[in-house]
């Protein structure tokens, strides 16, 4: 018998908790966007309206908040200093497409399509290719640099203390927290490696001074590309994965099977869409939030409801300019603290869903299609046909699903 808590129903005494459901979203869902160079207010726009998109599309059933995708860290990052925000935003236009046409999949041939097409033995040595990607950007940061190195932003030695004190808290929030506290360690290192950052003079506050309170957020139209869709897209199989898992997660918190019922092909078109949605406007990728997930556990607060009135409230805190401005201030050390943690676990994502699979990674077939994406993904392989490229990660994902494809399997042994 399902609770009558996890029927939808929008009241306004219900406006607080939503609030409080952004709250343990807004580390994250802003650390993406002050990473990759786009703007905070469009993030906390698309998040918010991408959220109401996905319950559109799933008839209001499900209490998932959508925000910044970390998987995507990487790929725009190198597209923005590539081809330009615009075409990068094409590109992920592209990456949200590709989950329409797994979710449109996965309802006419079933879930068992994506352990076909991309089961983990793909899925999660690309998983640990972003954030192996992303390791040296983060000590760059860290240290007081720009993300490429290429210039010191801040004195070395201030630059490790703070960044230090960013990590370390939030490894003792995650870790040693209680409550809400453990659902919000981003926001945790943020606010101990800010005030630090304050002590050192590092935080320049002219910009908030000078930003309105009121300001439309800074929309960018997307251009496609085909370099950048090539490179950008493979990147969504991961993410298009643990998308099903974020599903089993809240069906478990709640008891009731999402899976079944609006269907996973539902909350998957839903998440794709939401995706080009925010991309049409230059935000970052949306994907389902495991932190918001833990918050309606501890909580209980099943009613989907409830996420309508977390988007309301990031759609509104998006036209606050003085806010948009503050964010922008945190300096690089602060976030290169955090930095080392994420990415890092990134890559145990993908190394525990490789443990988890049980397969024998040294199998021949096995070995050589996680051998070749990590050192396509990490050396940085590249194919050239005239103006055209493909490397990095984009190679590394498609090149696994080739070898994947047209490998032959080992025959079962015979006892």
């Amino acid at each position: 018998m399902v609770s009558e808590s996890t029927e939808y129903s929008f009241r306004l005494k219900d406006s607080l908790i939503g609030a409080q459901m952004l709250f343990v979203a807004f580390g994250a869902l802003v650390l993406v966007p002050l990473l990759t160079g786009l703007d905070p207010n469009v993030a906390l726009f698309t998040a918010g309206a991408g959220t109401l998109v996905f319950q559109l599309i799933t008839k209001r059933q499900v209490p998932i908040f959508l925000a910044s995708s970390f998987a995507f860290i990487a790929p725009i990052i190198h597209g923005v200093a590539t081809w330009g925000i615009p075409a990068t935003m094409g590109g992920l236009v592209a990456a949200g497409l590709l989950y329409v046409l797994l979710g449109t999949m996965i309802k006419i041939q079933g879930t068992q399509i994506l352990d076909k097409v991309l089961p983990t033995i793909v899925t999660g040595p690309v998983i640990m290719v972003i954030g192996l990607v992303l390791a040296p950007a983060a000590v760059f940061m860290a240290l007081g640099k720009t993300g490429d190195g290429s210039a010191e932003l801040f004195a070395r030695n201030d630059a490790l203390v703070v960044s230090m004190i960013s990590l370390v808290a939030t490894i003792g929030a995650s870790m040693f927290g209680r409550g809400v506290i453990r659902l919000i360690p981003i926001i945790c290192g943020i606010a101990a490696g800010y005030t630090a950052a304050l002590a050192y003079g590092m935080v320049d506050f002219t910009r908030v001074i000078e930003a309105p309170w009121l300001a439309v957020p800074s929309f960018v139209a997307p251009e496609f590309n085909i370099e950048a869709i090539i490179f950008i897209v493979p990147v969504a199989i991961a993410p298009a994965i643990e998308h099903v898992g974020d599903v089993l997660a809240i069906s478990s918190v709640t008891g009731k099977n999402y899976i079944d019922k609006p269907g996973v092909h539902r909350t998957m078109i839903g998440d794709g869409i939401a995706t080009m949605f925010a991309s049409l406007l230059g935000g970052p990728p949306n994907t389902t939030y495991s932190e918001v997930t833990g918050a309606v556990a501890l909580t209980r607060s099943f009613n989907p409801g409830i996420m309508t009135w977390a988007a309301i409230t990031a759609i509104l805190l998006a036209f606050v300019g003085k806010l948009g401005a503050l964010l922008q201030t945190i300096p690089t050390p602060v976030m290169g603290g955090i930095m080392i943690l994420l990415f890092g676990a990134i890559v145990v994502v993908g190394v525990n869903s490789l443990v988890r699979a049980q397969q024998d990674l040294m199998e021949p077939r096995n070995l050589a299609i996680i051998s070749v994406i990590l050192v396509f993904g990490i050396g940085g392989m590249a194919f050239h046909a005239g103006e055209f490229s493909i490397k990095g990660i984009g190679l590394a994902g498609i090149t696994g699903v080739v070898l994947n494809m047209i490998l032959p399997k080992p025959a079962r042994r015979k006892r």
